[in-house]
């Protein structure tokens, strides 16, 4: 069964890349939508990928531009099913989807543990299409539990023990529009060791102000390599960045974004920061407290696979 995998870039993009290799009942051959950014690009290197319009939180707008490109997307490609873990661009396609009739599945992201997003509640309107929770505590007849995109990990102690060096270490704070997360950024420069090699990833926040270099995004196969190759790994709380440190082995210091420092939309990293610590996979801690300990800590730790991962079974 061919499918059309649909997914906002950044977090959304990373769960849905993931899910796809658990996932039962739909099948090779996949084609992507998604929005045309230097992640998507390097994620999806290789695939067959229609880059669409990006659709904010909000965007009713960035909708509606999207439908016709779902037309042509459709009647090019001829899917049999579309799978989506949002948001609010797999409005367009789940539409356009239950209106030929295909089997529809929407997977609501990891970040949203106590209920649905905006885009969940407008997406359960629409007729057909088959809901999905990762967490138990809020499913029910209508939104299914099949798992988490971070059943296929688990937290362990290095072998070897931590370092008491820090050599190289990777800073990455994702690309939410328009929220700067400069605390974050003074802070670490101010417990990390002057020698330190450090690859800053900052997305919108301005880091002039502290004479380093930032760079705005850097390729998913770039910086899994970078992460690979770090003593430690500091994080925002977001999905994609956690599950990025995850696929290679990295239990990483997450720090999460707060809403009342005008950091982020909502407390959602904090839900997240809390889930990862409770499995085992993460360290957490506020970006005014971040310590040298914390990051000689998470130093020490790392993520391994079980034998074998969980399947996601979509509903027939």
């Amino acid at each position: 069964m061919s499918a059309l995998l649909v997914a906002s870039s950044g977090g959304h993009l990373k769960e849905l890349h993931h899910l796809r290799g658990r996932v039962e009942g739909i099948e090779p051959e996949y084609s992507w939508v998604t929005f045309d950014t230097p992640q998507a690009r390097s994620l999806l290197e290789g695939e067959e990928v229609d880059w669409v319009p990006y659709v904010g939180g909000r965007d009713p707008m960035g909708v509606a531009k999207n439908l016709p490109h779902a037309g042509r997307i459709f009647r090019r490609r001829r899917p049999e099913a579309v799978l989506s873990t949002g948001s609010a661009v797999a409005l367009a396609y789940l539409a356009y989807g239950r209106a030929k009739r295909l089997p529809c599945h929407y997977v609501e992201s990891a970040a949203r543990i106590e209920g649905p997003s905006l885009s969940g509640k407008i997406i359960t309107r629409i007729p057909g299409v088959n809901l999905y929770t990762q967490y138990k505590a809020w499913a029910d007849d209508r939104w299914r539990h099949r798992g988490s995109v971070f059943d296929s990990f688990e937290g362990a102690e290095r072998p070897e023990g931590r370092s008491e060096r820090l050599e190289k270490v990777v800073v990455t704070v994702g690309t939410s529009r328009g929220y700067d997360f400069g605390r974050l950024v003074e802070r670490l420069l101010e417990v990390l060791p002057e020698e330190t090699e450090v690859l800053w990833q900052t997305g919108d926040t301005d880091v002039s102000r502290f004479g380093i270099e930032g760079h705005y995004a850097i390729p998913e196969a770039d910086l899994s390599q970078a992460m690979r190759e770090a003593d430690a790994v500091v994080a925002h709380a977001g999905v994609g960045t956690a599950l990025a440190a995850f696929e290679v082995g990295v239990s990483p210091l997450l720090v999460p974004r707060r809403y009342a420092l005008e950091e982020h939309v909502d407390d959602h990293q904090i839900q997240i920061a809390d889930e990862l610590v409770k499995r085992d996979l993460a360290i957490s801690v506020d970006a005014s407290k971040v310590r040298l300990e914390d990051l000689l800590a998470a130093a020490g730790r790392q993520v391994v696979r079980p034998a074998q991962a969980p399947a996601f079974a979509t509903i027939r």
